[in-house]
C-alpha cells in the first residue's frame, strides 16, 4: 500500500479565474524546481464551488516520462 499524498489548498483574494491562473503560473515559475509540488495537477475553483474545477496546465503525456509545460488551451503542439 502506498502513502496517500496531501492537496494543499491556497485560498486568494483574487476574484477572476485569469488571475488565479496567471497566480499559478507565477508560483510555477518560481517554485518548479521543488520536486515535491505537481504543478500538473494544478486546477482552480471558485470558493463556494470547490467541487467545480478547472485544469491550468495541459500536463500531456510525452517520451521521456515528461509532461507538457503549456497551458490546458494552447494551440500547437505539445513541449
Amino acid at each position: 500500500m502506498t502513502e496517500p499524498h496531501w492537496i494543499i489548498h491556497l485560498p486568494t483574494t483574487l476574484t477572476s479565474v485569469d488571475e488565479a491562473a496567471a497566480l499559478s503560473m507565477a508560483l510555477r515559475r518560481s517554485l518548479g524546481h521543488v520536486l515535491a509540488i505537481d504543478f500538473g495537477e494544478t486546477t482552480l475553483s471558485e470558493e463556494d464551488r470547490q467541487s467545480v474545477r478547472t485544469r491550468v496546465w495541459c500536463d500531456a503525456p510525452l517520451p521521456r516520462s515528461r509532461r507538457c509545460l503549456l497551458p490546458v488551451a494552447h494551440s500547437g503542439r505539445c513541449h
